[in-house]
């Protein structure tokens, strides 16, 4: 006769289940690692096994790039309109609603005035959670008063890109902010100012089709997608096989698009030194 009773096995529904509340976890879609949400923060949004550059707010990137205290932003009150009465699933201003509630973002674009290790530069960036980063008249008109202010104090300016493109609920009002970009860039570029692009991932349609394939100096975080197109529109589109990895920073470094590759931990001391070569040889012009 046994000394201790075994306890019955229960598999009912009294057993107690752990509670882990949504999002803690997150799983890396490169090595499969499962990572904890705060140890993902602490390390900028890159997977510390394989390296993994995951999507990353535009206020986190601004906090991990510029001087503490030093940004300040521009038009933060600024919001598109549905000029063209947009219907799809939901209507253009449901859409706002909700991402503007998702991201306590305004748009999908934020600019101002800041420093990098004291280098005072007007800097925007598009945030891809805001509708895919897409570019439409409110964003555009953020990253051109930015590069115009930048070009009134005679000071560099950078902008930060993850974007789907244009963004087609705007139509032709989105795609006027290609050339408007582009045209504020010339005036940047005519007073001999310095231009970095930093394409992230993923950057694609009207933003690499204009202002973000401009920089005088383009740098692209690791493995990051950047291209015009879809792989698939490409290809039934030109009807060749395409080489593989054709749309990677990688690649796009190896035929001469991107200048450099910067780790995202390291893109703070990489702009620095950039900033203080293009600017310095600016003064000495």
């Amino acid at each position: 006769m046994p000394i201790f009773r075994k306890p019955a096995f229960n598999i009912g529904g009294n057993a107690k289940k752990l509670q882990i509340p949504a999002g803690t976890f997150q799983a890396c879609p490169s090595c499969s690692a499962v990572l904890h949400q705060i140890e993902l923060e602490q390390n900028q949004r890159v997977c510390p096994h394989c390296e993994h550059h995951f999507l990353i707010g535009s206020r986190d990137r601004l906090g991990h790039l510029l001087d503490p205290g030093s940004f300040q932003e521009a038009d933060a009150d600024m919001e598109a309109v549905d000029v063209l009465n947009f219907r799809a699933a939901k209507s253009y201003k449901d859409s706002l609603a909700e991402y503007q509630k998702k991201t306590g973002l305004k748009d999908s674009a934020i600019g101002g005035l800041g420093r990098i290790e004291g280098k005072e530069v007007s800097v925007a960036v598009l945030d891809f959670a805001f509708l895919g980063g897409t570019l439409g008249s409110v964003a555009g008109e953020k990253i051109t008063r930015c590069i115009e202010a930048a070009t009134e104090r005679g000071i560099p300016v950078i902008v930060i890109s993850a974007a789907g493109g244009a963004r087609l609920h705007e139509g032709m009002f989105a795609l006027m902010q290609m050339a408007k970009t582009s045209g504020a860039l010339a005036y940047h570029s005519a007073a001999r100012l310095p231009f970095i692009s930093v394409l992230t991932n993923p950057t694609t349609g009207g933003v690499i089709a204009s202002f973000a394939s401009l920089g005088d100096i383009i740098v692209a975080e690791p493995k990051a997608m950047i291209g015009f197109a879809g792989p698939r529109v490409i290809k039934e589109t030109t009807h060749q096989d395409l080489p593989p990895g054709f749309q990677t920073a990688e690649f796009l470094e190896a035929h001469g698009l991107v200048d450099m590759i910067v780790h995202r931990k390291k893109m703070r001391a990489t702009l620095s030194n950039l900033l203080g070569y293009l600017h310095q040889e600016k003064r000495a012009a």
